[in-house]
């Protein structure tokens, strides 16, 4: 499998994003909105950061900044709204339909673009593997639940979102902390409408840093930079890697052994990697 230079940028997002359930795992106690609030107000330092301190270039229509908030805010919306209205496991299984959701959408939102046999393939393939990753080969019982809308919604908000990114004019990465900022003080005012007033510990800080920096910081750069240079299906299908990184970082956090259908969830996701990256 030959990596393009978008293609390690979507790995390092991934990699980051990798660690956002473990740093969730520590941070259970924290309400999911506060939880998200800090963290995306914290990524938007770090734009500060790579921009030298010039909020100046972080200037976008307003279009642009309601896709950015569109994508930040409403995909984490949605996603704790799921994981509260229906079982996580099932929930996080309907959301990771988002990677095929940006093979499968790519023809429609990016003109002159075409979904494929091989890329829908390795979509599919992906898909299965991260299904295994977060069911460990278990059956789920799915019943009626509002849940399951809003997770459909937020696997279609981040698939939207990172095409859509490729149709508007191109934005600095002052810009990307301008959304994570309107986002992050969103996400805080639901906080204060929806959830209950939480103290936390200097330790919980910590950890919010990390995951500010990382997961919810840098992570939405790296992704934006593989958007802007690489092919959307290729790097769709790159992101089944998540779940299984997460998986298995859960596994080792807790001190437990991968299983089976872990070990086939990888062999399912890195030959889906490799089709969806190779030369037709």
């Amino acid at each position: 499998m030959g990596l393009s230079r978008a293609n390690l940028f979507a790995l390092g997002a991934i990699a980051l994003w990798v660690s956002l359930a473990a740093l969730g795992v520590l941070l259970h106690h924290v309400p999911p909105f506060l939880l998200t609030g800090i963290g995306l107000l914290i990524g938007s330092l770090v734009a500060l950061v790579l921009s030298r301190f010039n909020w100046r270039d972080g200037q976008v229509p307003l279009r642009t900044l309601a896709l950015g908030v569109y994508g930040l805010f409403g995909y984490h919306f949605l996603l704790f709204m799921a994981l509260r209205d229906a079982p996580p496991v099932e929930a996080n299984l309907i959301n990771y339909l988002w990677p095929l959701g940006m093979v499968v959408m790519a023809p429609w939102f990016l003109p002159g673009t075409k979904a494929t046999p091989q890329h829908l393939m390795a979509g599919l393939i992906g898909f299965a593997g991260a299904a295994l990753a977060i069911t460990n080969g278990q059956s789920i019982a799915v019943v009626p639940s509002w849940g399951y809308v809003w997770a459909l919604a937020a696997a279609f908000v981040w698939a939207s979102y990172s095409l859509m990114t490729q149709r508007v004019a191109g934005f600095t990465t002052a810009a990307l902390g301008l959304f994570g900022l309107v986002s992050g003080l969103l996400a805080l005012l639901c906080h204060v409408a929806l959830e209950p007033a939480t103290a936390l510990s200097s330790i919980d800080w910590l950890y919010l840093i990390a995951m500010g920096l990382g997961p919810l910081g840098a992570a939405f750069y790296l992704w934006d930079a593989a958007l802007k240079l690489g092919d959307a299906r290729q790097i769709g299908v790159l992101s089944f890697l998540t779940p299984l990184g997460s998986t298995m970082l859960l596994l080792w956090v807790r001190g437990e052994r991968p299983s089976l259908s872990l070990a086939l969830s990888a062999a399912l996701i890195v030959g889906a990697a490799w089709v969806g990256t190779r030369k037709a």
